[in-house]
C-alpha cells in the first residue's frame, strides 16, 4: 500500500466511511504476505516509493499469476519484468489496464493519474541494444519519470550523437546502453554534467564474451560521474535513474 493509500484509509476511518475492523483487515497483510512459495513485500512502496516488482524469469506461470494477483489487489502501479509472450498474455488477462511492452519484455499497470517528473534520457549505441534500453525506459516511466530516447548513436558514427548534443545537456540523468566495445558511456560522461548510468549489453561478437568486454570497459571509464549496472540490466538502470531523477523533487516537496 502506498503512503497515499494509507492516508486515504485513515481519513475514511476518521469520517466513518470504513469501520476499524475493515481497516484492520485491509492492513493485515502489511508488511508482507506469505504465499508459501513467495513472501510479498507490500511495505516496499512505503519504504522506497514503488511497490515490489515481479521478476517472471525462473517462475512458473502459476506462480507468476498468483504473485501478480496479490500485488495488483493492493492497487497502485505494477511492473512485471522478463515476461515472455505466453506469460505476458496470461498477465494482461488479470487487469484490463495491463499493457505488454514486447521489446522490453515488461507488463505494466500505471498509476491512475500518472505524473512524469524530471528528465531521463536513454541512449543506445546500436539498434541491437534497444530491448535493454526499452526495459530501462518503461521502468523509469512507470515509476514516474519523464523519459526520452536517443537510439543508435554509437561511436562508429559519432556525428549522430554530436549533432544532437543539446538533448544531452537537457537531461537530469542519462542511461547509456551499449554492447560491443562499450565505449559510448565514456563519451557521454565526458560531455554532460548529469549522472550517467551505464548498461553493458550481451550484444557483440565472440571476444565480447557475452557483454563482459563492455562491462569492463565501462567499469574502467575515465569519465567522471559514470555508474555501471550489470550486463543487460535495463530494469536496474531505469530504477536507479528514476530515483536520481526525482530525488530533488521529493526533497523540495518535504521541505
Amino acid at each position: 500500500m502506498s503512503p497515499e493509500g494509507i492516508e486515504q484509509l485513515l481519513n475514511e476511518v476518521r469520517d466513518g466511511q470504513v469501520t476499524v475492523a475493515r481497516a484492520v483487515q485491509r492492513l493485515r497483510t502489511m508488511p508482507f504476505e506469505d504465499l508459501g512459495f513467495a513472501a510479498l513485500d507490500h511495505h516496499r512502496s512505503l519504504r522506497q516509493g514503488f511497490p515490489e516488482v515481479l521478476l517472471c524469469e525462473g517462475k512458473t506461470t502459476k506462480q507468476v499469476l498468483a504473485i501478480a494477483r496479490a500485488l495488483i489487489k493492493k492497487g497502485g502501479p505494477f511492473l512485471a519484468t522478463r515476461a515472455e509472450p505466453a506469460v505476458a498474455k496470461a498477465l494482461i488477462k488479470l487487469d484490463r489496464r495491463a499493457r505488454y511492452h514486447e521489446a522490453a519484455r515488461l507488463v505494466s499497470i500505471e498509476a491512475a493519474r500518472p505524473r512524469r517528473a524530471g528528465h531521463v534520457l536513454v541512449l543506445t549505441a546500436g539498434t541491437a541494444d534497444v530491448p535493454v534500453a526499452e526495459e530501462a525506459r518503461v521502468t523509469a516511466e512507470v515509476m514516474g519519470s519523464r523519459v526520452e530516447t536517443l537510439y543508435d548513436v554509437g561511436v562508429a558514427g559519432l556525428h549522430r550523437l554530436l549533432g544532437r548534443k543539446d538533448r544531452l545537456f537537457e537531461a537530469r540523468v542519462a542511461i547509456v546502453v551499449a554492447g560491443m566495445d562499450g565505449v559510448l558511456p565514456s563519451v557521454v560522461g565526458g560531455l554532460v554534467e548529469c549522472p550517467v548510468v551505464a548498461v553493458p549489453t550481451s550484444r557483440g561478437y565472440g571476444a565480447s564474451f557475452g557483454g563482459l568486454a563492455a562491462l569492463l570497459t565501462m567499469l574502467n571509464s575515465c569519465a567522471a560521474g559514470v555508474g555501471v549496472m550489470n550486463i543487460d540490466n535495463g530494469f536496474g538502470a531505469g530504477c536507479l535513474a528514476h530515483r536520481i531523477n526525482v530525488l530533488g523533487t521529493r526533497t523540495e516537496a518535504r521541505g
